[in-house]
């Protein structure tokens, strides 16, 4: 009987851990069917300074994310440094975060700084983001933790 008990005690926690890992993914990551940047290879940001479709032959899943690579090589240098690669804010725009709100992304808006990958609204709002970015991502990253705060 104290082993029934414990095997639902563990299984009750298992559950619970899966449903907070589900509520923080759903909270920060901008998502489409637990798919990052729309699709788009994040590696090839760095690599080719342009945003290239990614192929859902080639794919990893990362803390319930998953990515696409547009090639294996690009691949094997996201899953040597994930942290690297990741768009800042889950993938959400950087100027609307750093506005206090989440907003979508166009793919192919975005901006490398400090060797971190940015991505905005769209190609005018990331006209708007260049002008005082540095204060822009102070703003943004004072911002996240706000706006990511599940209590």
């Amino acid at each position: 009987m104290k082993k029934k008990i414990l095997l639902l005690a563990l299984t009750f926690i298992t559950m619970s851990i899966n449903a907070q890992t589900v509520a923080k993914i759903t909270t920060e990551y901008n998502l489409d069917n637990k798919v990052a940047i729309q699709g788009y290879d994040p590696v090839a940001y760095f690599v080719n300074n342009k945003a290239a479709l990614g192929s859902k032959d080639i794919t990893t899943e990362l803390d319930g994310v998953i990515y696409y690579f547009s090639n294996e090589g690009n691949k094997k240098l996201f899953l040597n440094n994930p942290t690297q690669y990741q768009p800042q804010f889950g993938g959400y725009c950087a100027y609307g975060i750093s506005e206090g709100h989440k907003a979508p992304i166009t793919p192919e808006a975005f901006t490398i700084v400090d060797n971190k990958l940015y991505l905005n609204y769209n190609l005018e709002v990331k006209e708007i983001w260049l002008k005082n970015q540095k204060e822009h991502i102070a703003k943004a990253i004072e911002n996240w933790s706000k706006i990511t705060d599940t209590k």
